[in-house]
């Protein structure tokens, strides 16, 4: 199996985020619009549960990141720990985007 460059999963770790929250949100819209509740203010309130998961999701799983940053700090292997921390800095990163665009289409920040 051939490895993935950092650059790449960088930008994967950014659009699986992004992809995780706005995807979750808007189907998650979805089901309130057909039970009757307001769509706009549950896509709102589940992009906010959401963050954590896409975060969670685009780093690949909590073991790997925990898995990384013991062999950085037990093996001193400082730059494992650098790029962990850079993929979570990326996985933040879509998934406050996911979060700016949600508020923009929804606009409950302004009720």
């Amino acid at each position: 199996m051939k490895e993935i460059g950092f650059f790449p999963t960088f930008i994967e770790s950014y659009f699986i985020a992004l992809g995780v929250l706005l995807g979750g949100s808007l189907i998650g819209g979805i089901a309130s619009f057909l039970t009757g509740q307001p769509p706009l203010t549950a896509v709102a309130r589940l992009s906010s549960a959401l963050r954590i998961w896409a975060i969670v999701a685009a780093i690949g799983g909590t073991f790997d990141a925990v898995y990384s940053f013991e062999r950085g700090i037990f093996n001193a292997e400082t730059k494992d720990v650098f790029k962990q921390i850079l993929l979570i800095l990326s996985a933040l990163g879509g998934a406050q985007t996911g979060a700016l665009i949600i508020n923009w289409l929804t606009q409950e920040h302004l009720s």
